[in-house]
């Protein structure tokens, strides 16, 4: 530690201080630091020590090395300025290493959401020329971090691969087991429910082989519920909406925001149940399932009942009523099969 004074010196070479203390003059003419300049500079320290892992001592070895002072020499009223300034830059540069780290803890935390990662990584690369995060300055940062949160970044659709109606392979249910292990600790629901649930979700019966063109969807659709499941407040359609990894589709946002409405009276915003939410991720993607021949075939109403569901015996004829008729399905053709039966009974009684 710097000291308040030196040895004593005769009372003549004393210099006497507002405060009527007396500070020695050192070997020649240089006054020590004055209680009012050693306590600017341990604020200054202080909050050194507050943003980095260096102490004290160290803080005050380096500054006297920085202002070429011998080993054991003490800073002296005249350095004061020169140290102050010392300090001052050395706390300015801790600032902004510590802002660039806050930074790049919200960005690590966003990258795993939805496909912001390779958005991000298309981005830096277009624009500054390389894809690592870490090179990148703090306006830089603030930039990414800036469109992503407010979804101005444009972020690409997962690359789908095709499959076939092949059965999981060993290394895709070991997948699959270790993400519910995670979602069972994350929710406390038991392994074997949500086994159940993603058996429900895909329309296989349990015990029966997934097909391994659902492996994509489960593994979302488990990672979405750990991660709204994680969420410190209430989560809303738009903090949904923003976990996805295959983003939605504008077709997709009408509809879940026309079925909160309508089923649970709530906006994007609006706080949402633990049930509610899981409600809200199964009719996602449930309808986001193919469990038809056809991919390309979506419904364009959200249901929870399965596509493989038997249809009424007259579907198919319902098609030739008049338009005007058609809402009413089936019932203009029994009723009309009731007359014709009527009317044949009548004539042959």
């Amino acid at each position: 530690m710097q000291p308040l004074s030196g040895p004593g010196m005769p009372v003549g070479d004393n210099r006497t201080q507002p405060q009527g203390q007396t500070v020695p003059v050192k070997p020649g003419g240089e006054l020590p630091l004055t209680p009012a300049q050693r306590t600017t500079l341990e604020k200054l320290i202080v909050k050194l020590m507050a943003l980095t892992p260096i102490k004290s001592a160290e803080i005050w070895a380096n500054l006297r090395h920085d202002l070429s002072l011998p080993h054991g020499a003490e800073i002296t009223s005249s350095q004061f300025p020169q140290a102050q300034t010392l300090l001052q830059g050395k706390l300015t540069q801790a600032q902004d290493s510590h802002a660039t780290r806050q930074l790049m803890l919200q960005l690590t935390e966003l990258l795993p959401q939805g496909n912001n990662r390779q958005a991000v990584s298309d981005f830096i690369r277009q624009n500054f020329g390389h894809t690592v995060l870490s090179q990148l300055t703090h306006p830089q940062l603030q930039q990414v971090l800036d469109l992503i949160q407010t979804r101005q970044m444009n972020i690409p659709q997962p690359q789908q691969t095709p499959v076939t109606d092949r059965p999981l392979l060993p290394a895709e249910h070991n997948s699959l087991q270790q993400l519910v292990t995670r979602l069972s600790a994350a929710t406390g629901e038991a392994p074997v429910k949500v086994w159940q649930e993603l058996f429900n979700l895909v329309g296989v019966k349990v015990g029966d082989s997934i097909p391994a063109k659902h492996f994509q969807l489960l593994s979302q659709f488990m990672q979405v519920k750990a991660s709204l499941s994680q969420q410190t407040t209430a989560p809303t359609l738009t903090t949904l909406l923003s976990v996805l990894k295959q983003p939605a589709s504008t077709h997709e946002i009408r509809q879940l925001t026309e079925y909160v409405e309508n089923r649970f009276s709530a906006t994007l915003s609006t706080p949402l149940t633990p049930v509610q939410v899981s409600d809200l991720i199964g009719v996602l993607f449930s309808q986001r399932v193919d469990r038809s021949p056809h991919a390309e075939d979506i419904d364009d109403n959200f249901t929870t009942v399965s596509r493989t569901d038997p249809q009424p015996i007259m579907n198919p004829f319902v098609a030739m009523l008049p338009p005007s008729m058609q809402a009413l399905g089936g019932k203009p053709l029994v009723f009309i099969a009731f007359v014709v039966v009527v009317l044949l009974l009548w004539a042959v009684f």
